[in-house]
């Protein structure tokens, strides 16, 4: 659930950017309605990314130092103070409003940031080592759900204003096509983003600390046994003896890290970083995509609540038929095909999609392919999520020692979300026309969207190279993975039975 609300808060904004321009950057005349300028749209979807980025860094090293459970319940917290106080934005002057909208969403994008390492962490902790691919994949596919339920959300919310508040076209009156109560839509839609987070907060009270947390980290066998007795219902000893033996410990930043794990975070951090930049960049050419195939028409044909509805409804579609389905089938295949062969293969299509889009770009443009456009389109992004954008989430949280585990958890998921602002604003400006005359209003000429496509390509192209520096962790126990095991005397027989994923 916490993962859900995630995605539910990090992708919401898209769906009402567009009715903040109309409702606060109205221009009195102009042809078509009003849109945020490009510096109040950036910093509106990306204000949030940088608090993800931020959270990430600072609740990994927080989960190392005071466990995961006592930070997971903070996290939450902060998720729905600030969905709930990112809706009550203050005054109504733009300036305002866009100013503590921007203020909360960085604080609400600071506890999402704590719940990525965190919940990867202690889903890899609790899970058994069979299963244990399926069971942290299932809780980033959630994210597919928070996409898929932040569309219908909108689609029902502007449903029912639009339903109770009529009001013309844009193009035949342009005040009356929004209605005052178009405020509310917005506002509504971000804060119930607090629900699903507020519902399973008792929930995050009542799971104790992960065993392995409390053994190997806090070393305390006694409060590991009795919480995994529970946990599973049956009876476990502690065998303190077995936890007295480990080695001295290494720390993130000392050559013993760097000889066992630095190829290894250096393989999760850049592939979840390439990778992001072209998950992210989708958002450029959905609207492209979305208006060239008839599903949302031109903005001043509509009315502002429809806008919202439209969008709403196109955003619910492409998670349903491509997001969503990639994930699960991620979940299903991780534990047979393994991290290491589903992480190459997306890497791979996703390549060859994108300059299969990019060389003949000039070709798909015509009304007559778009439907091949929009399946090229869908099948890169199925082999996103069923490929390294479910992988890259998952190795991390199973390669490295217990005490540094959230951590590097949390350096590769910030690596990823700065990959992500690259993707979304390195190329809104990238994807721009080549003549400034044709560029977005407010923007600088670009490359054009052909040659963004072939350079997305080459990104793509770059993450399969790099995904040859990450081990595959497929039906090994977290120590063997992370060699915590090795050298105290006994062995693999000594550690199996202080660790619970061999029950």
């Amino acid at each position: 659930m916490g993962f859900f609300t995630d995605a539910y808060d990090l992708f919401c904004i898209s769906l009402v950017t567009k009715l903040l321009g109309r409702i606060y950057y109205h221009v009195d005349g102009a042809k078509s309605p009003g849109s945020l300028p490009p510096n109040v749209s950036a910093a509106v979807n990306g204000v949030a990314f940088c608090g993800t980025l931020a959270g990430q860094l600072f609740f990994g090293w927080l989960g190392d130092k005071l466990g995961r459970k006592k930070v997971y319940g903070m996290t939450l917290m902060l998720m729905v103070i600030c969905s709930i106080a990112s809706g009550l934005s203050f005054s109504s002057n733009p300036k305002a409003v866009m100013a503590t909208l921007c203020f909360f969403r960085f604080w609400l994008g600071f506890g999402i940031g704590g719940d990525y390492p965190l919940s990867a962490t202690i889903m890899s902790e609790y899970a058994n080592k069979k299963t244990r691919g399926a069971f942290i994949a299932a809780v980033f596919a959630m994210q597919g759900f928070g996409i898929l339920g932040g569309g219908i959300f909108a689609i029902i919310i502007s449903a029912a204003f639009m339903a109770s508040f009529h009001a013309p076209p844009y193009e035949v009156d342009p005040v009356g096509s929004t209605v005052p109560e178009a405020d509310y839509v917005w506002r509504i839609v971000l804060m119930v983003g607090a629900l699903p987070a507020a519902l399973t907060y008792y929930w995050r009270l009542k799971m104790p600390e992960t065993a392995r947390y409390t053994a190997l980290v806090a070393k305390n066998a006694k409060q590991a046994a009795s919480d995994m007795s529970k946990v599973l219902q049956m009876d476990i000893e502690a065998e303190p003896q077995k936890i007295e033996q480990e080695k001295i410990r290494y720390g993130l930043f000392s050559k013993e890290f760097a000889k066992r794990h630095g190829l290894h975070l250096l393989g999760t951090t850049t592939t979840w970083f390439l990778l992001d930049i072209a998950f992210y960049s989708q958002n450029l050419f959905q609207k492209d995509i979305f208006s060239a195939i008839g599903w949302i028409p031109s903005a001043k044909t509509m009315n502002a609540l429809e806008e919202v509805y439209k969008i709403a409804r196109a955003q619910t579609l492409i998670a349903l038929c491509s997001t969503v389905p990639g994930y699960w089938f991620t979940v299903a295949f991780i534990d047979i095909m393994g991290r290491f062969a589903i992480q190459l293969m997306g890497f791979f299509f996703m390549t060859v999609f994108m300059f299969a889009l990019a060389i003949p770009y000039d070709h798909w443009i015509h009304k007559d392919n778009r439907i091949g456009f929009v399946v090229m389109y869908s099948l890169t992004f199925f082999f996103a999520n069923f490929g390294p954008n479910a992988t890259t989430f998952v190795v991390p949280a199973e390669i490295f020692p217990a005490r540094l585990r959230s951590t590097c958890h949390g350096i590769s998921a910030a690596a990823g979300k700065l990959g992500a602002m690259v993707g979304a604003f390195g190329f809104l400006y990238l994807a721009q026309n080549k003549d400034k005359a044709k560029a977005d209003a407010g923007y600088p000429a670009g490359i054009g969207v052909k040659n963004s496509l072939i350079v997305l390509g080459v990104i793509n192209a770059l993450g399969f190279l790099f995904t040859f520096l990450v081990p595959e962790s497929k039906g090994k126990s977290l120590e063997e993975m992370s060699g915590e095991n090795e050298n105290n005397g006994e062995g693999e027989a000594g550690a199996s039975s202080s660790s619970p994923s061999n029950h």
